[in-house]
């Protein structure tokens, strides 16, 4: 062992040495001091730092730590500062609806199971970040819940004469054999507004399917030909029905009624929700000498039942019948696992045909074109060529289903050999499959080519089902009908969705997490509460309040104490409340509305990502008016940015200096009994550890090498509420 020589102090800007530099100093001696002994002199500043002790030493109050998961899993070095320097753990990220919640909406604990696990061996707590926030949610789930119904149209031209049901007189072979308490046609009822619907009612003492019937007029058949009837049925409370026939061989089949591939059974059923009947009626089904058949709809088993049938979509399709309208895409479905006379071209894109089952609905083929940079929508093209040109200024319907790795914004193209076209932008493809349907009307003659331009984005997309027709022709299959979500069942969804996610959420980690974000930066800059109007939304932004309005957090936090502990602490949690006071004034006050609903909060967070240049007055007054609450307070995301990765020692020493500023502030200006304890966001400078968040940035108490800074010091003098290196002795053996 060896004594290094003790390099002095340098005011603030003293460069730090790591405590195994060989660089020495000499020393001469001091006439007017007599002889320099070490113990007279200070450590140097490197050297006072490798002797502090783990930083929750100096804490009277939890001390915690904003970490990534997987590094914690990942890095031993990482881990093991973690574990001796902090009492609590925040997952900056894993924790998130984003990170937890899958497309189908169940939530995967592995992860978060597995961090817990290590955590806990290592004697941490885990502060549980954040249950309901506008930002890193599965925002394509959510939206999902919410968008509006693509229900399929039949299979083609309509055999079933309706007319009788349109104008409400039943006539043309329309029988109500047992009304049961009521069968009309109502208008508005249907799967639209203006769409027209048969109701249908079950009487107090029905218990018999035929207690309620409507029977079909005849419907002629063509002999070996296979039939389709579909309709649209929902009931006002749970339901059950089925079809029964004349001129069947079994009149009263079983069968999959929803053609979802489930069981045969001998009725369907029916909810508040719109569903599709669609079954198949093969040759082999009619008598040997049919000609036509009638169908009954039997719905007479439950009482006090009330049946809408939406009459536009009740259909007979004879599935074998010539088409008279050509689809001029001669290769639209891919079910031929080829892209032929498909081509395409630009920006090194790609295009092949899907593996099967990943067309529109999980079946057959799609095509797939992927595109690996941004640039301009054109700068990669699929195209197809059609057999003869369009006919110029005559309109034709375009359909195609298509859905996109990430949201994309695609154009289409009529074009002619030397690439003149007429332009359809503006179509926007999300994550899951959409119909787009267009009208295209060649603005000249020689229009020959169908082009998709899919430059704009990088990513992939899947196109399937590409229809062009003539418009206006009404043979063969329809079109989808869209349903839209009215605002009070999007409410009712997205509510059931928060319930969902908060109860499993704080049910699975009970024992293990018993203080929890619960919402995370509900207010403006200004101090109003955000209402989800938002011009340009990233693809994980899903604002609750839009749906749920003011209330929602006061939901979220019953949920979280009514599936918790009693003795949970349950924040709200928000960001630059000292540089905006009124923001700070505003959250406060919805605090406060939130507890006039009957919910309780805990605590406020305030993040405090914050610079050298944060007016510490506000800061100060900050803390005032958080104290005045009564709540508990923490400092939720501590982090000081520099506005650089390589700071001078100077912007080092006041980075230390405003860390120990904030941390005395807290100590002074928040009674003891109302400190929750502060959280540092983040452990180093690591590029590792910034990848997402400041980049390019040194804000931490480690740097990039996970050596300790001089913020290091500072949040230990804070915590401990002095200067820690005055203790210390002049003299240090500090190894080889």
């Amino acid at each position: 062992m060896k004594f290094k020589n003790i390099l002095p102090v340098i005011a603030s800007s003293l460069v730090l040495f790591s405590a195994c530099d060989e660089q020495k100093m000499e020393w001469g001696k001091d006439p007017s001091h007599g002889e320099v002994a070490s113990s007279e002199l200070p450590l140097a500043l490197a050297e006072k730092i490798t002797r502090y002790e783990p930083l929750k030493t100096y804490a009277t109050s939890p001390l915690g730590v904003g970490i990534g998961v997987d590094l914690y899993l990942s890095d031993p070095v990482y881990r093991a500062i973690v574990n001796e320097n902090f009492d609590e753990v925040v997952p900056g990220y894993a924790m998130k609806h984003a990170a937890m919640v899958k497309s189908n909406g169940t939530i995967d604990y592995t992860k978060m199971d597995e961090f817990i696990s290590q955590t806990k061996a290592a004697g941490l707590s885990v502060f549980g970040h954040t249950l309901i926030w506008h930002q890193n949610q599965n925002a394509s789930y959510l939206n999902g819940l919410i968008a509006p119904t693509i229900i399929p149209g039949a299979s083609g031209a309509n055999s079933l004469n309706i007319a009788g049901l349109k104008d409400g007189t039943f006539s043309g072979g329309w029988a109500r054999n047992n009304p049961g308490a009521g069968i009309s046609v109502v208008d508005g009822a249907g799967l639209t507004a203006t769409s027209k619907a048969l109701k249908l009612i079950s009487s107090a003492t029905s218990s018999q399917n035929y207690n309620l019937q409507l029977t079909s007029p005849n419907v002629s058949i063509v002999t070996g030909h296979n039939y389709e009837i579909s309709f649209f049925i929902k009931s006002e409370q749970d339901g059950k029905g089925r079809l029964s026939f004349t001129g069947l061989v079994n009149n009263y089949p079983w069968k999959d009624w929803f053609a979802n591939g489930a069981s045969w059974t001998e009725a369907f059923v029916t909810s508040s929700q719109w569903k599709q009947v669609k079954i198949k009626l093969a040759p082999a089904d009619f008598v040997t000498s049919g000609t036509s058949f009638k169908f009954n709809l039997d719905l007479g088993y439950l009482p006090n039942v009330t049946y809408y049938i939406d009459v536009n979509t009740l259909n007979v399709v004879d599935l074998d019948a010539p088409a008279t309208v050509a689809n001029l895409v001669s290769n639209g479905d891919f079910e031929g696992n080829t892209l032929n006379p498909w081509s395409g071209y630009g920006n090194s894109s790609t295009r092949a045909v899907s593996a099967n089952g990943q067309g529109y609905n999980n079946k057959g083929y799609a095509m797939v074109l992927t595109n690996p940079t941004a640039a301009n929508n054109y700068s990669a093209q699929q195209v197809y060529t059609f057999a003869s040109a369009l006919t110029k200024d005559k309109e034709y319907t375009c359909t195609f289903w298509a859905k996109a790795s990430v949201p994309i914004s695609l154009q289409l193209e009529l074009q002619n050999a030397a690439y003149s076209g007429d332009y359809y932008s503006g179509i926007t493809i999300g994550t899951s499959w959409t119909q787009v349907t267009r009208t295209l009307k060649p603005s000249t003659a020689d229009r020959t080519k169908f082009v998709f331009d899919f430059g704009e984005t990088a990513a992939t997309l899947w196109i399937d089902d590409v229809v062009i027709t003539e418009a206006g022709a009404t043979s063969g299959p329809s079109g989808p009908v869209t349903v839209e979500k009215t605002e009070a069942q999007k409410t009712q969804i997205i509510e059931a969705a928060m319930t969902d996610w908060i109860s499993k959420m704080i049910t699975h980690y009970k024992n293990d997490v018993k203080a929890w974000d619960v919402v995370n930066e509900p207010m403006k800059e200004g101090g109003s509460l955000r209402d989800g109007v938002v011009t340009e939304m990233a693809s994980d932004e899903f604002y609750w309040v839009k749906y749920l309005g003011k209330e929602y957090a006061v939901k979220a936090f019953k949920l979280a104490r009514q599936y918790g502990n009693a003795s949970d602490k349950l924040f709200i949690n928000d960001y630059n409340l000292e540089s905006s006071l009124a923001k700070c004034d505003g959250l406060i006050d919805y605090v406060k509305y939130i507890e006039s609903q009957g919910a309780t909060v805990d605590g406020i967070g305030t993040q405090m990502h914050i610079s050298l240049t944060t007016n510490k007055d506000q800061i100060v007054q900050m803390f005032q008016k958080l104290a005045a609450t009564g709540k508990f307070i923490k400092v939720s995301e501590l982090d000081i940015r520099l506005g650089t990765k390589t700071p001078t020692a100077v912007q080092m020493a006041d980075q230390s200096a405003m860390y120990q500023f904030v941390i005395d502030s807290y100590n002074q200006y928040i009674p003891k009994a109302q400190q929750y304890g502060i959280t540092i966001w983040g452990v180093s400078d690591s590029e590792k550890e910034h990848e997402n968040w400041l980049p390019d940035e040194s804000p931490n108490l480690w740097d990039a090498s996970y050596q300790r800074k001089h913020a290091y010091k500072g949040v230990s003098d804070g915590l401990a509420g002095k200067d820690v290196s005055k203790d210390f002795s002049g003299d240090l053996i500090i190894g080889d």
